[in-house]
């Protein structure tokens, strides 16, 4: 990079944070054509700092540039920070290219590690929106037309802004006139020493909230904490008769009908199918075809085009990447809002890694609970758990799906002609295909109990047995007052904490009932694969009685009329072989034989009707990629049910009129709010089976899925949030004007 370059971005920090820049264009670009070619020496082009106090306010006939560093940037480092450029509707085509230009040089400039987004006004990305929790303000004119982002405690100001958005707020500069009010929204009145906020009468009571941070934040950043807010309801104007005189001399007297509701924009649709395309228009199917040395563009159907940079693609292919998503959205006359994310190998978001389900990063190292994955069951590498370590660190219990070491009281109850009935506690951990059971797990935590209720549904189960399971499980859930985390756990997926709690002697049968009374016809000899390392996360599946079952890295239990053999393949450890006599022990009190592969003897191969060829590689474990959480709303407050991701989340963005979706790929927790209606929670629980069903990575629909209420959240789920408040929901939310 020349000296101009260098000069032009010895301002930029590389420190965690927020920076902002705007694009001045001093004279018009039309002798330069706008590529990323284009010599950034061109005097005619300015990045211009913006003030701090000025961030969330953005000119409409400008365009700017915002970095966001969530790691220290260094030298090699991996993903690291973010860069957008944002267009503003009435920006110039000089304007926009210039800001092309300085992303892909900036990009260069830290490295080529940053993710670069394009960012449309009105269309901008959840991950853009949540760097302003407070909201977006959209001004009128522009850098170049003379006007400044923030003087801060500057009073003469007179603007109305129309407030729009319930998670991330945009409040747009309109008429100071009666003309522009409508019925839905709020509007902000700001007269510089004076604030008054005027809530529409069908606006909602989280939109109100919003806007009051809003108007606070204008208050605090812009005026130097020193300005009134006041409130006015539209539905009851008489109730504040001084604010209303107030308004009425700015904007004169109201005449005729208020306009009604602008709608929300429609919600963009869903799409459930994913190409990649090589730029340069050759097709590529799957991600492991993609060679370091090319560019790709991934297309999810126009709702975003994200471009992949090899890191020996060349120069020339690297820096026009933008430009060709840019083209290609113009191709496909996909909208011109559409979002576009460009990323580099190595740097990929956590978005773009979530399309592939076997996704890993290089040199990535294995973690804590460690999920392995082979067939149709899992085996976990566990650690020991401390009850008050898991307790003070929320966020290792998330990690390692466990609330607690399972020492807590269970009770078990089987689908009995569609009625509840009691499991012996004798057979405890023993589960059939054939059945529906509800476990109920009570354990302690802050001296209060908490409980987890599972619905095991057989394999093999009946739609009314399946039915029965739900309803009874409602019944339950109301005799504890709704406290109840509530698990539907599908047979052969049995979460992590579902298998400690039987320390160990969880045996799945394919089939048959447990029903006292019911005698399950002799099938001969039947064969079990044990799976764990300890009584925390060791569990027996029955699979079927063939040669070809086997896997020479686990433990096989055969069991025949007189004898149970522990076959022991050659890969297993010898904490799987402890835990393979341990279990043989649940089974039968028959006598054992240890069988070491390859030393079978002639009956052990009779039984299981002769030899056959089965998995013998000595390490045919996969280790499950580590995914990103993701959180969505879901909500029918705007008139329709819509699924909308909020990135960066944290506490505060749980909606307590909405159902929350979140995603943390071995499960799906759906949180409920306290003021969510039925519509809402019946559509999320639809929407979570679709969302699995297409997911282009290929997800298990059988993903367990958690239903967890308001004020009732388990450390699993509130370890996913920084800094969670147990307290926020006994503090009713008021207004702090």
């Amino acid at each position: 990079m020349n000296d101009d370059n260098q000069d032009t971005f010895r301002n930029v920090n590389r420190q965690p944070g927020l920076q902002i820049w705007t694009i001045n264009v001093s004279q018009p670009l039309n002798n330069c054509h706008i590529t990323v070619y284009v010599d950034i020496t061109c005097h005619n082009m300015q990045m211009v700092s913006v003030p701090a106090q000025g961030f969330g306010n953005f000119f409409e006939g400008d365009c700017y540039i915002v970095i966001y560093v969530s790691v220290m940037l260094s030298k090699g480092s991996g993903q690291s920070a973010d860069i957008h450029y944002w267009i503003g509707n009435s920006s110039s085509q000089d304007e926009q290219g210039a800001a092309a230009i300085y992303v892909t040089k900036l990009d260069e400039h830290l490295g080529g590690s940053p993710v670069q987004h394009r960012e449309v006004q009105g269309n901008e990305s959840p991950l853009f929106r949540s760097y302003f929790k407070n909201g977006l303000i959209y001004k009128k004119g522009g850098v170049a037309s003379g006007f400044h982002h923030v003087d801060t405690n500057v009073y003469n100001v007179l603007r109305l802004l129309r407030v729009k958005g319930r998670k991330h707020v945009t409040a747009t500069e309109v008429e100071v006139s009666w003309n522009s009010f409508n019925n839905g929204d709020i509007f902000l009145l700001d007269m510089g020493k004076a604030i008054v906020q005027w809530n529409g009468p069908q606006s909602n009571r989280r939109e109100k909230l919003k806007a009051i941070l809003l108007a606070q934040d204008i208050r605090d950043r812009e005026r130097g904490g020193r300005a009134q807010i006041g409130l006015v309801e539209g539905n009851d104007e008489q109730a504040s008769p001084e604010l209303m005189k107030v308004m009425m001399a700015v904007l004169g007297q109201r005449t005729g009908q208020l306009k009604e509701a602008i709608p929300d924009d429609e919600p963009d649709q869903v799409q459930n199918t994913n190409s990649i395309f090589q730029a340069f228009n050759k097709i590529k199917h799957c991600f492991c075809l993609c060679f370091p040395s090319d560019c790709y563009i991934l297309d999810q159907r126009g709702s975003n085009v994200m471009v992949w940079k090899g890191k020996q693609a060349s120069k020339e292919e690297r820096q026009e990447a933008l430009n060709r998503a840019v083209g290609y959205i113009k191709a496909k006359n996909y909208p011109y809002s559409t979002n576009v994310n460009v990323m580099t190998e190595g740097g990929e978001s956590a978005m773009f890694k979530h399309l592939f389900k076997s996704w890993r990063d290089r040199e990535q190292t294995q973690g804590l609970g460690t999920t392995y994955s082979m067939g149709r069951i899992a085996k976990v590498d566990q650690v020991k758990f401390d009850t008050m370590e898991l307790h003070a660190r929320p966020e290792l219990a998330a990690q390692q799906r466990m609330v607690d070491d399972a020492s807590g009281d269970v009770k078990v109850w089987r689908i009995e002609n569609l009625e509840l009935a009691e499991v012996n506690p004798n057979t405890y951990g023993q589960f059939y295909g054939g059945d529906c059971y509800l476990v109920l797990y009570t354990y302690q935590r802050s001296n209060q109990k908490q409980y987890i209720l599972y619905m095991w549904q057989g394999r093999h189960a009946t739609k009314d047995e399946i039915t029965a399971c739900a309803y009874q499980a409602v019944n339950i859930d109301n005799k504890y007052n709704g406290s109840p985390v509530q698990v539907r756990v599908v047979m052969g997926k049995e979460p992590r904490h579902f298998l400690a709690i039987f320390k160990g002697k969880l045996v799945i049968f394919e089939g048959g009932t447990g029903r006292p009374g019911v005698v399950t016809p002799d099938g001969g000899a039947r064969l079990f694969q044990v799976r764990g390392t300890n009584e925390l996360n060791t569990k027996a599946t029955e699979v079927l009685a063939r040669a070809s079952s086997l896997n020479t890295n686990d433990v096989f239990l055969l069991k025949t009329d007189h004898i149970i053999y522990l076959w022991y393949g050659k890969g297993c450890s010898g904490d799987e072989r402890v835990m393979g006599r341990a279990m043989s022990d649940v089974l039968s009190k028959q006598d054992k034989q240890v069988v070491m592969e390859g030393q079978e003897p002639a009956e052990f191969w009779v039984a299981v009707g002769g030899k056959a060829p089965y998995a013998s590689d000595k390490r045919l474990q996969r280790e499950e990629p580590p995914h990103s959480p993701r959180l969505f709303e879901c909500s029918n407050q705007t008139g329709q049910f819509r699924m909308t991701e909020v990135d960066d989340f944290a506490q505060s963005d749980l909606d307590e009129e909405d159902v929350m979706l979140l995603d943390t790929w071995e499960e799906i927790f759906l949180w409920v709010g306290n003021s969510a209606n039925q519509y809402e929670a019946k559509e999320a629980w639809n929407s979570a089976q679709e969302y699995l069903r297409t997911h282009p990575a290929g997800r298990d629909p059988d993903t367990p899925k958690i239903i967890v209420k308001q004020g009732y959240e388990p450390p699993t789920f509130t370890g996913w949030f920084n800094a969670w408040d147990p307290h926020k929901w006994s503090v009713s939310l008021l207004y702090a004007l």
